[in-house]
């Protein structure tokens, strides 16, 4: 049986992962960022999402290695991880009351078969117009400087987001209907990772 390996260390994409039965091995792939500058935001996703799972893979003979990277791209700003505090304070301000688009690079890669494929998934989120009162407490919990966008949608952050349209588990960091697509192109059902 294929090995299954998620190239990230991010909690939320493991989760999403183990909630439809899938238990990858998880291996971080620690690829510096900063080497990348790109200013299309899809080819900066997919480029990222690509070189995390390629860093991994030379890991794992025999195994579908999937590397995933989200921004937040508002008023033609892209926006990841904020730095710090002030940052995700500043960017909260920009975006509130806005509609912003969350773009999330997938690249798959069968090491066995030494074949890839890349894809991004683009969901639209309303913004709820918050005053700078509950952006400060919101920034105080720490969660919003550990996400793309300085928001959780499966945490507090998704208090303060009025809607999205298109896939919820994008935002996430992760799109499922996306990965099991994904994996069908390369002849595996999802069912073959339970």
């Amino acid at each position: 049986m294929i090995k299954f390996v998620l190239a990230s260390a991010s909690p939320a994409r493991l989760k999403l992962l183990n909630m439809v039965g899938i238990q990858p091995i998880v291996e971080s792939s620690n690829f510096d960022e900063s080497l990348i500058n790109l200013t299309d935001t899809q080819e900066l996703v997919n480029t990222l999402a690509l070189k995390k799972a390629q860093t991994v893979a030379y890991n794992h003979p025999s195994a579908l290695v999937l590397g995933c990277d989200s921004v937040l791209k508002v008023n033609g700003e892209i926006y990841g991880k904020p730095d710090n505090p002030s940052i995700a304070i500043d960017r909260w301000q920009n975006m509130r009351g806005k509609v912003g688009k969350l773009y999330t690079g997938h690249a798959l890669i069968d090491t066995d078969k030494n074949r890839e494929i890349i894809r991004c998934g683009i969901t639209e989120v309303y913004f709820a117009n918050i005053d700078d009162s509950s952006i400060e407490t919101y920034v105080s919990t720490g969660e919003p400087l550990k996400c793309a966008g300085s928001f959780a949608l499966e945490g507090k952050g998704g208090l303060f987001i009025d809607k999205i349209i298109g896939c919820h588990s994008n935002v996430i960091g992760l799109s499922l209907p996306l990965l099991r697509t994904m994996l069908e192109e390369f002849n595996y059902k999802v069912s073959n990772f339970w």
